[in-house]
């Protein structure tokens, strides 16, 4: 959190007229003031974060839309921070939304922490957008690495039987075979 914090807080900083004091403000204001915040005009993104970032550690689903745009944006700590608070928020839509993110095959360069989320989850939507998502990573010279070992490295700690087909195969690919490996230990063994 305090690196959301300290991030956003450079942010306000940065954007120079009043955003020093809006950050302030923001960081101390009501849920109702943070919610009105999210759909007022000219507001900056970091403003937008902070607001929904806050809500969400606090459990108030009106941080739910903001923070799934901020899951699926393209700037990496603006994604792990939005996880962070949708994990937390607890709203049963937020599988549903990962896992749509996560699949999306135009989007799989922002899906490493849709994939992430979706482990720690361990929602019914987790392991079957896992398996999709990492079948399609498989392909020889796939760039997307990080991603595929996101997805092994979450199916193991999901443990789902359903995707020994998809982690043997990937046990084949050099930077994914240990965890590969780990994850299908963790399966449990077929009678």
């Amino acid at each position: 959190m305090s690196d959301v914090l300290g991030r956003l807080r450079a942010e306000a900083e940065a954007d120079g007229s009043g955003g020093p004091r809006r950050y302030a403000e923001l960081l101390v204001a009501e849920p109702d003031a943070l919610a009105a915040s999210l759909t007022s005009t000219g507001l900056p993104l970091w403003a937008r974060e902070l607001a929904a970032y806050r809500l969400g550690l606090a459990g108030d689903r009106r941080a739910f839309e903001p923070l799934v745009l901020l899951l699926n944006h393209r700037d990496p700590p603006r994604c792990a921070a939005a996880a962070e608070a949708l994990a937390v928020l607890g709203d049963p839509r937020t599988a549903r939304a990962a896992a749509a993110l996560a699949t999306n095959e135009l989007r799989t360069a922002y899906a490493l922490q849709p994939v992430r989320l979706l482990a720690a989850l361990r929602a019914p939507e987790s392991a079957p957008a896992l398996i999709r998502t990492l079948s399609r990573l498989l392909a020889p010279n796939d760039p997307y690495w990080r991603v595929a070992l996101a997805c092994v490295e979450g199916l193991g700690a999901l443990a789902d039987p359903a995707s020994r087909e998809v982690l043997a195969r990937a046990q084949a690919h050099p930077r994914l075979a240990v965890a590969a490996t780990q994850a299908l230990r963790a399966l449990p063994r077929t009678a």
